[in-house]
């Protein structure tokens, strides 16, 4: 089932197919200091942007990209390099219903400030986890 969205002005939006209705929370030092926290995000297939859409690119690893609104900043997706270009990791809260995502799963968990905690009966992964089984998320603290 397609899923659509759109950042904080509106300029970029998307549909998108969820690979499952849950999202994933990272805790490495990249996602924490591009969502100012907890990063949490769907990963979709199929991803298609309006053409006018103000995308903007920051090679944040020699492996994956980070794509924001050219327009209002709006973290929007997480994309390893060597991934098919429609996979996309792209931020829950840009999603039009978040609420038709669970949150599931958490990784780089050993990067998480000791601060807060998740609650619930999640999957969690280390860094070294995480590499084993995916070459294109291997960042860590920053």
């Amino acid at each position: 089932m397609t899923h659509e969205g759109q950042c904080l002005c509106g300029a970029c939006r998307f549909a998108a197919t969820p690979v499952a209705l849950e999202a994933g929370a990272c805790h490495c030092g990249l996602c924490r200091k591009i969502s100012g926290g907890i990063n949490l995000a769907v990963n979709c297939l199929d991803v298609t942007w309006n053409a006018d859409a103000p995308l903007r690119t920051y090679p944040s690893s020699d492996h994956a990209e980070r794509v924001f609104c050219g327009i209002c900043g709006a973290n929007l997706y997480w994309h390893g390099l060597d991934d098919d270009p429609g996979d996309q990791a792209i931020a829950l809260g840009a999603f039009d219903r978040p609420g038709d995502f669970a949150v599931t799963r958490e990784i780089f968990v050993e990067y998480k400030p000791d601060t807060y905690a998740l609650a619930g009966d999640l999957v969690r992964m280390t860094g070294a986890e995480v590499r084993a089984i995916s070459a294109s998320h291997s960042e860590g603290p920053a």
